[in-house]
């Protein structure tokens, strides 16, 4: 069986992203795409399941697991709450046969990119305008005015990093920017 290949999309929040990536995984089983599991330290949430939504560990165990570097890329988002992925599950994964992909902030995507090189596509999912992000935002109707201008400013800060992606997709008209992204995945998995 060949080995998997990873897949890298970041994005500054409302930019499509993962509208982009759940189109290429439901319409473009040929891929062979598989979602990395992550680890967090948060409770399940409603339905979720250890080993299938994430892994599910105590703060402590993910700090001993940090200390092992058993991580490809972590984050503590807030006191006590991480987020991260285990080379050791992606190793699974890839020799299992799957695309592995990851839908991951920027930093953990340059992260994930500089630790596997050729092996990962890394893609940076733009929104066409800042202007055109807050319209996104604001007509979603989900967050507070605040919480909008807090997502523009670090969007804004997210936009420097796109450079060090392989491949910027602005994602101005959704059906443009699925196909491109099709063309860009399909190309780097010679499918």
């Amino acid at each position: 069986m060949e080995r998997g290949k990873l897949l890298i999309f970041s994005a500054p929040s409302g930019s499509g992203k993962s509208t982009i990536v759940r189109w290429l995984m439901e319409q473009h089983p040929e891929l062979n795409l598989y979602f990395s599991v992550s680890c967090t330290s948060r409770p399940p949430r409603g339905t979720e399941q250890h080993g299938v939504d994430y892994f599910f560990l105590s703060p402590e165990e993910f700090r001993q697991r940090i200390d092992n570097d058993e991580f490809l890329e972590y984050e503590e988002v807030y006191q006590d709450r991480f987020y991260g992925t285990l080379k050791k599950q992606v190793e699974q994964q890839l020799d299992a046969g799957q695309n592995v992909v990851f839908d991951v902030d920027v930093k953990g995507g340059i992260n994930i990119k500089k630790f596997y090189g050729q092996r990962a596509l890394s893609l940076f999912i733009q929104p066409p305008s800042v202007a055109e992000l807050r319209r996104r935002l604001e007509g979603r109707g989900t967050d507070t005015a605040e919480a909008i201008e807090n997502r523009l400013a670090k969007a804004e800060y997210e936009l420097g990093f796109a450079p060090q992606f392989d491949h910027i997709v602005v994602n101005d008209l959704l059906d443009a920017a699925e196909a491109e992204t099709l063309r860009l995945v399909a190309s780097f998995l010679s499918v």
